[in-house]
């Protein structure tokens, strides 16, 4: 099998970093190019440039993990230069996922808010377990981070908020409650309740709680390493490598859908 050129977006980030290291790893792929918002330094004898059409040009699949500002700005350069797209950035707003899936119909977009096989099959089986759940018990998501990560609720909280709200045959919004920052908070009635902390140097600990007065049922995931991120986006750069367009996401890559 011929190497898969890769181009890593937010190279000098917490995740560009690991993704730099494990791709040397895998036998599937090649470091083709960096780009960072600072560029210059050298890392593995490749210098970091911003984005430009010249550092994807010969890339096969870009993977991103920077802003949203920068994600839509790969995906300008990548549709036209017909590039693959794996994106593990997150914090999107409604109008910029719309701009995504616009793109995704000219070339094939990778995204997932978490590249975990946990979390997807966590995802999975909360919204299997939330259609069988009875209205009146109470929801809450546990999304526990590290005091630098910027956006809450964070990808995956909204995953698994979606993953409910799909059981529940609900729109999000519709049944989104409170959102409770680094504080303890009651839960709203009917409403998915968030529960946010953000301190320390946590990796990843999330939970989907439902509960009455009498018992409460909750399903938990514990990330250890980053480096199961990067492992899992480097998977999903091998499996849409073989993709021309379309949106896809974690679930269609381990056959949930």
């Amino acid at each position: 099998m011929k190497k898969i050129n890769i181009t890593i977006a937010g190279a000098l980030g917490r995740m560009g970093k690991i993704l730099v290291k494990r791709i040397s790893k895998n036998k599937n792929l090649k470091l083709f190019s960096l780009t960072d918002l600072k560029p210059g330094k050298t890392i593995n004898g490749i210098k970091i440039q911003k984005n430009n059409l010249e550092a994807f040009k010969k890339s096969d699949v870009i993977i991103d993990f920077s802003r949203p500002k920068s994600s839509l700005e790969i995906l300008n350069y990548a549709k036209k230069l017909k590039k693959r797209v794996v994106i593990g950035t997150t914090g999107f707003t409604k109008q910029q996922n719309n701009l995504i899936k616009k793109y995704s119909k000219k070339i094939a977009i990778f995204k997932s808010g978490n590249m975990s096989l946990g979390i997807n099959l966590l995802e999975y089986i909360v919204s299997i377990l939330s259609k069988k759940i009875p209205n009146n018990y109470h929801i809450g998501i546990n999304d526990n981070h590290h005091s630098k990560k910027i956006d809450y609720p964070s990808g995956t909280a909204l995953m698994l908020a979606n993953a409910v709200s799909k059981g529940k045959d609900k729109n999000l919004e519709s049944i989104k409650g409170k959102v409770f920052l680094n504080k303890k908070g009651n839960l709203q009635k009917n409403k998915i309740n968030f529960f946010i902390t953000r301190k320390g140097n946590t990796v990843g600990k999330h939970s989907v709680f439902f509960n009455n007065k009498i018992e409460n049922i909750e399903l938990k995931h514990t990330a250890f390493s980053r480096e199961l991120f990067a492992d899992g986006a480097l998977n999903s750069a091998i499996w849409i490598s073989k993709k021309n367009k379309g949106l896809f996401n974690m679930q269609d890559m381990i056959g949930l859908k």
